[in-house]
């Protein structure tokens, strides 16, 4: 299957999705994907979202998916995610309206990961957890320690964690390092095009089952 992890267009226009949805249908393969941050610029999330699936591309906000793949099973659990920051420099739904709001909208979209997850827990041999923004700062060096905040949350590792899934995607560093792990041991990959420098990266089904104990190679 593919994997796209956000950033499907640059402005975040219904007439760039419809060249993406188009570029990526009936390609043999299931297609999941998540939104990332330029797919909300121009506040077309919405019909960008319509456009992918009415395209058969399975677009994750929250949600998750079971999918056969050769005599097997993949969950995909999948949201863009949102910043706030990493454990000792991260921001708290505390003080100001503005602040509040920052802080607790990736705390709501944890609970949704969380929610996504539960709902296919034990029911495929495998799981996958598709992001936009990264749940770990390891994947984010090369990027500005200033900008971290704004880069992911160690929130979505908290659950990642607690659900023991077997791999993680993310993409929207793009100076930043391809391989990463949670706190828990989950392998984290940055996926986005100028970090990997190709196409798409791949990553075998079999080579995940027992990833907890050998992480997946980089």
């Amino acid at each position: 299957m593919l994997f796209l992890a956000g950033d499907l267009t640059r402005h975040g226009t219904a007439d760039e999705a419809r060249v993406v949805a188009e570029e990526f249908s009936d390609i043999g393969v299931p297609v999941v994907a998540v939104l990332g941050n330029h797919d909300y610029h121009n506040d077309e999330q919405d019909l960008i979202c319509e456009l992918l699936r009415e395209h058969g591309i399975s677009v994750l906000e929250g949600e998750s998916t079971v999918i056969s793949v050769n005599g097997g099973s993949l969950a995909v659990a999948g949201l863009k995610g949102f910043g706030g920051g990493f454990s000792g420099a991260c921001a708290s739904p505390f003080g100001e309206r503005q602040m509040k709001l920052f802080a607790g909208h990736t705390v709501d979209l944890a609970h949704r990961l969380a929610g996504a997850l539960d709902d296919v827990a034990g029911n495929a041999d495998a799981t996958v957890v598709l992001m936009h923004y990264s749940p770990v700062p390891d994947t984010l060096v090369g990027e500005p320690l200033e900008i971290y905040p704004f880069l992911g949350s160690y929130l979505f590792a908290e659950v990642i964690d607690q659900y023991q899934v077997d791999l993680v995607l993310h993409g929207h560093a793009h100076a930043g390092t391809r391989c990463g792990v949670t706190p828990g041991g989950i392998p984290v990959r940055n996926v986005a095009q100028p970090v990997i420098q190709s196409a798409y990266a791949v990553f075998g089904l079999h080579d995940l089952v027992d990833s907890h104990v050998n992480s997946p190679s980089c």
